[in-house]
């Protein structure tokens, strides 16, 4: 190795293969700095960007933003700006994390951008105007559309929940006039059963957007005959034995729900129910009865009666001048009472104590009916009005003798 390196030749040799070395190498950087270009930058304009809000929205409401779409201006590296618009997931945001209601003028702050690119808003602040929300509960009303099938009626919809609540702000909340959903029962044979989406509605029968709470209800609309509700009114029959009398009547339901063609219930003001024998009764009894069928009444609601008929011992009393009323008198005649000559009765009545100790004169009735009859005396039944559960105090027919004439001419008046 030292013989080499003394020999010239040798050394000559090395240094000429390292110049030839360093100059390729040389060579080399320099064509890869000729041929290589610079960093490219490009600016890039995106219009009517939408504003994203970030708040509170259980308690807040935005109820008017100026302008909610800004313009985006974004200059940087081009492959960072073909990046941004590629991909999409940026925001321009309005944070309303740390203000109440009113009026407000905000900053907006651009989010999801690379760190590399520059970002311009315009314009770089936004007016916003915040209501805080409440809260109302308001009744549901379900409309019903169309009509059942023939013979049928619909009914009182029932609604679960009956009642929703409203979460507004507080100008949305007063326009706020119902809460309605629809049912439709056309051509219905049974009951419909639905679930139904709710709306708001204002005065004049506009929507109004608000947040419904639940939005949805479940609503079963009963489709039944024609019905309506009228007085159940029970018939006595037979008295109790001498020494006793009823004192009250009570039933339980007094009025009952009777269904029907639609002619049959526009007919009844009552409704007759069962008959109840009271002969020979001695005391107090209830009784539990079926309400019978009459007509075309198809169905009743209820379809029993339970009456309580108190009986108690009676007491007598005797009622004098009780006024005599003709009818039917012939206007073309003289119509008289001769028996009694005072035209007046005197008669002895029974029943329980509490109904016979108010018991006054005029609340008796004694009627005389002439009606088709000729000239002369008659010997007539007079019928008798007593209030309910007073009888006579003894069996006996009441008669009065009645007289009818002709009327005296009338003289004549010469010229």
């Amino acid at each position: 190795m030292d013989k080499w390196l003394r020999n010239t030749n040798v050394v000559r040799v090395v240094a000429l293969i390292i110049s030839i070395f360093l100059w390729v190498v040389v060579h080399l950087d320099q064509k890869g700095v000729v041929g290589s270009s610079p960093i490219r930058e490009r600016v890039e304009t995106i219009n009517n960007v939408a504003i994203t809000t970030k708040y509170d929205e259980s308690h807040y409401f935005i109820s008017s933003m100026s302008p909610s779409n800004v313009q985006v201006v974004i200059n940087g590296k081009e492959s960072s700006v073909k990046k941004v618009t590629a991909s999409n997931s940026y925001q321009i945001q309005l944070d309303l994390t740390q203000v109440g209601k009113g009026d407000h003028q905000l900053p907006l702050t651009p989010i999801g951008f690379p760190s590399d690119v520059e970002v311009q808003i315009t314009p770089r602040t936004v007016h916003v105007v915040i209501e805080e929300l409440q809260m109302k509960e308001v009744p549901v009303v379900i409309n019903l559309k169309g009509t059942p099938a023939a013979g049928l009626k619909a009914g009182q919809p029932i609604v679960k929940p009956n009642k929703v609540y409203i979460t507004a702000p507080t100008s949305k909340l007063s326009l706020i006039e119902n809460v309605h959903g629809e049912v439709s029962v056309d051509k219905a044979q049974s009951a419909v059963t639905k679930q139904v989406r709710l709306q708001a509605f204002d005065k004049d029968g506009k929507e109004v957007a608000v947040n419904l709470n639940p939005t949805v209800v479940d609503v079963e609309v009963p489709i039944t005959s024609p019905f309506q509700t009228i007085p159940l009114q029970l018939k006595l029959s037979g008295e109790p034995p001498k020494g006793f009398a009823i004192s009250s009547v009570t039933q339980t339901p007094d009025k009952i729900t009777v269904y029907g063609t639609q002619e049959e219930v526009d007919r009844l003001e009552f409704y007759q129910g069962p008959q109840i024998n009271v002969q020979d009764i001695k005391e107090t009894k209830d009784y539990t009865l079926d309400i019978p069928l009459r007509n075309k009444v198809t169905q009743l609601d209820p379809s029993k009666v339970t009456v309580h008929v108190e009986i108690v011992p009676s007491v007598t009393k005797a009622i004098e001048n009780v006024p005599i009323t003709i009818i039917g008198q012939n206007e073309s005649y003289n119509t008289k009472v001769t028996l009694p000559d005072t035209g007046k009765l005197n008669i002895t009545v029974e029943g329980a104590p509490a109904l016979i100790d108010q018991l006054k004169t005029e609340d008796i009735q004694a009627i005389l009916d002439v009606s088709n009859l000729p000239p002369g005396k008659h010997e007539l039944k007079v019928a008798l009005n007593l209030p309910t559960y007073v009888k006579l105090g003894m069996p006996q027919e009441v008669k009065a003798t009645v007289e009818i004439s002709e009327q005296a001419p009338k003289p004549t008046v010469s010229p």
